[in-house]
């Protein structure tokens, strides 16, 4: 498994992780079939798992996601030790809807409790605010999680769903190693709004969310027929050429892929050996014009 490292830091992750929402969404998979998936991604090399405190059915749910890793982990006959769980907090899921909720208090409240769904013994690897409420100024959110930091709940710090201002005032406050924003074939802002271009000079880790357009879109890359032909042409699948095309977008993106089935995570994993020409590459970079 190919591996960089994850910010500034000295710690290498997989050079793909894996998406672990849509194992505690509605429509989830059986637990012991969730636990399948996540130990494959596991015996296949992956290092890294992206999770959230809001990745459940509602709010009696909430901590699913980071319940079921947790499990996950306790039950695999393999080495854990280099396993990096990154999780997310600042939203909130009334009968399922999602909101935001910066305040500070809150915010503690739920790294405690993501600190304990997820083992209770060592700190949380990356603790990420999950969206930048309005309500709350960005400096007073990120110091309760700096709080928490010196606490000892958290080792390191990202943000998600930030603008590159929103990004230096909650750098103003405390290190952050990470950014995680929608980024894939049909959503492009981050090129546009400049948080890629950031995260690269500023040596931030850049997770795109959604790589594949999400469980509403990722069906479509197979209609596609410049991405049909091309992945004939190189022997993988659609899904592949989308993640190594990201990938080479720039050196700071480590895409995180969703997966609620086996088969999902290892096609995904495949993608690490596709390399695309700077011809190719420009080829699928039109396709959102078409």
């Amino acid at each position: 498994m190919q591996t960089v490292k994850l910010g500034s830091t000295n710690i290498r992750i997989s050079a793909i992780g894996l998406g672990a929402m849509p194992l505690s969404l509605r429509g989830r998979p059986p637990e012991e079939e969730a636990l399948r998936v996540i130990h494959r991604a596991l015996d296949c090399g992956i290092t890294f798992i992206d999770t959230a405190d809001a990745y459940c059915l509602n709010e009696d749910d909430k901590h699913h996601n980071e319940r079921l890793l947790a499990k996950a982990l306790d039950t695999y006959l393999g080495n854990t030790d280099s396993i990096r769980i990154a999780t997310k907090g600042g939203l909130l899921r009334p009968h399922g809807d999602w909101t935001n909720n910066g305040d500070p208090e809150y915010l503690k409240k739920t790294i405690r409790e993501s600190f304990e769904a997820l083992g209770g013994k060592n700190p949380l690897f990356l603790w990420q605010y999950h969206s930048p409420d309005p309500q709350f100024r960005i400096e007073d959110s990120m110091a309760a999680v700096k709080e928490a930091v010196e606490e000892g709940f958290v080792q390191h710090v990202g943000v998600s769903n930030f603008s590159v201002s929103q990004i230096e005032r909650a750098r103003s406050v405390l290190d952050i190693v990470s950014v995680q924003n929608a980024y894939n074939l049909w959503d492009r802002e981050p090129e546009r709004d400049g948080v890629l271009q950031y995260c690269e000079d500023e040596k931030l880790t850049f997770f795109p969310w959604g790589p594949l357009g999400g469980s509403r879109r990722v069906h479509q890359l197979k209609k596609i027929p410049v991405l049909a032909t091309l992945a004939t042409r190189k022997k993988t699948s659609p899904e592949c050429l989308i993640l190594a095309w990201l990938r080479s977008k720039s050196p700071c993106i480590v895409p995180i892929p969703g997966a609620s089935r086996i088969t999902s995570i290892e096609n995904s994993i495949r993608s690490l050996d596709v390399s695309l020409s700077p011809d190719e590459s420009k080829m699928i970079d039109i396709l959102n014009k078409l």
